[in-house]
């Protein structure tokens, strides 16, 4: 099912475009959007006719900016349906070249891989792994099935959730071996087989093979101007729910993956809002929201809005991505299916990993000491990409552990196959997107170490003045980019 683009909503996206000639900056305007994900590939565009009104311009400068369009690779022409936005073919195999469950291969020795937004274990781990070494024999006469998850890791959740504005009684806590099987679990909970899910663009890549595990069919909702203040596009968010139905939505409102947008209060009560006019459950990422910069309270969860919403949390992100342990908070009478589902899978997440887990939320001091390490990194990483990358715009997060980087021209998937040949790893837009575009875009993790970020940055640096072509003038360089 192809969405479309109402004329009064392609007026906002366009803008004030360049309209000398008319025709011209239109189309440019078009590419930009499409090439970001703010139209999404596959939507329909709105008839020559009604955008002709809407503009204000003459029916000619719009089938010459939607035939320019279509000639170079943004959109589709199709006889009696109308034109769809695309996106050039060649894009479209980079785009398959780098569709992986994890964006990029696994990194050799001596490299330095950024396509994962994780480093190594927060301080305190180790002692905690040792606490719980302590606590583990009591546990030893039994089955060590807990499908539901360790009860004194239940309640310590269901705490966290509460102390945040949102009551929260251990029972409604499923704990599962990570985020990813708590998205995955959530799913087939909730959805069968055909049903839509709708998601974010960009997105976190993972969660979309998760989603995707049920059976389910994806329609994404773009998110604004990645380099704007708004993050969600709500009057597009509302539209997609309207044209699509879908049955689940995804959406991550606290440091979204790979954007670092934090949605405020108001836009979650609208968002919420808006979800139960569809009749649309929320699946709610929330494995970032520990990681705040900023002083002050961070919004009420997004579960305090629209009760009938399950939300994800993990330790990876907070603590160490190496221990597999996630959870799911759910409205009490989903608990009961989400379980169900879950067994299917596993029929338990590790007792271990999730002793120490309960001793890292007991800990005091540990989350402080993560958020300020990743701040300096975060800050590290944004000095360098100014410094040694003036053209490429980002916006600085207030948490996370992520940039969301814009190339000035040239294709970032093609720029990420060329670093990997020398050593570095980063995840190019595409990786981030359903139906591809955004090639304009890096995600550049700052969870590792600030040297090995400046490092990586001054590589990009001395690649990017060749890739681009027109600085280095050399044929291979054109060719890395064309």
């Amino acid at each position: 099912m192809n969405a479309s683009l109402g004329p009064e909503r392609l007026v906002r996206l366009v803008g004030d475009f360049d309209r000398d000639p008319a025709y011209r900056g239109l189309c440019e305007a078009l590419q930009e959007l499409i090439g970001d994900g703010r139209i999404p590939i596959g939507t329909r565009l709105p008839s020559e006719r009604t955008v002709t009104a809407a503009l204000g311009v003459s029916r000619t400068t719009v089938t010459r900016a939607y035939a320019d369009l279509a000639a170079s690779g943004f959109a589709i022409a199709k006889q009696g349906s109308g034109t769809y936005a695309a996106v050039p073919v060649d894009r479209r195999k980079v785009h398959d070249r780098a569709r992986r469950p994890l964006g990029m291969p696994a990194s050799a020795a001596g490299s330095i891989d950024l396509s994962i937004a994780a480093g190594g274990a927060t301080p305190g781990t180790m002692a905690a792994y040792e606490r719980a070494l302590q606590a583990l024999p009591s546990y030893l006469a039994g089955d060590g099935y807990l499908p539901s998850g360790l009860p004194d890791l239940q309640a310590r959740v269901a705490d966290s959730f509460t102390d945040r504005g949102l009551p929260t009684t251990p029972e409604q806590i499923v704990v599962t071996s990570g985020a990813l099987a708590a998205i995955a679990t959530g799913a087939r909970a909730l959805s069968r087989p055909g049903d839509r899910v709708m998601v974010e663009s960009p997105v976190y890549s993972n969660a979309v093979d998760g989603l995707r595990q049920g059976g389910a069919r994806l329609v994404s909702s773009p998110l604004a101007d990645p380099l704007g203040s708004t993050g969600w596009d709500l009057d597009g968010v509302d539209a997609t729910l309207r044209q699509t139905s879908p049955r689940l939505a995804y959406l991550i409102p606290d440091f979204q993956n790979p954007t670092g947008f934090l949605m405020g209060e108001a836009d979650r009560e609208r968002y919420a809002a808006a979800l139960r006019r569809a009749r649309a459950t929320a699946i709610v990422d929330e494995t970032l929201q520990a990681l705040s910069f900023v002083e002050g309270p961070m919004p009420a969860p997004f579960a305090a809005f629209e009760p009938a919403a399950i939300t994800i949390g993990s330790a990876s992100k907070a603590y160490w991505g190496g221990l597999r342990v996630g959870w799911i908070r759910a409205p009490r009478p989903l608990v009961d299916r989400i379980v169900a589902a879950r067994v299917r899978a596993d029929l338990g997440t590790s007792v271990l990993d999730q002793l120490v887990v309960t001793e890292l939320m007991a800990a005091e001091g540990i989350l402080p000491r993560r958020r300020e390490e990743l701040r300096q990194r975060r800050d590290a990483l944004a000095d360098a990409v100014r410094r040694h990358l003036p053209g490429w715009r980002f916006r600085l997060p207030e948490g996370g552990m992520s940039l969301w980087v814009r190339l000035p021209d040239g294709s970032a998937t093609r720029l990420a196959v060329e670093l990997e040949r020398h050593g570095v790893q980063v995840a190019p837009g595409p990786v981030f997107t359903v139906e591809g575009g955004s090639d304009a875009w890096l995600r550049i993790p700052f969870a590792k170490p600030a040297d090995e970020l400046i490092g990586a940055v001054r590589l990009m640096a001395d690649l990017w003045p060749g890739a681009a072509g027109a600085r280095s003038g050399t044929d291979a360089a054109r060719t890395l980019i064309a």
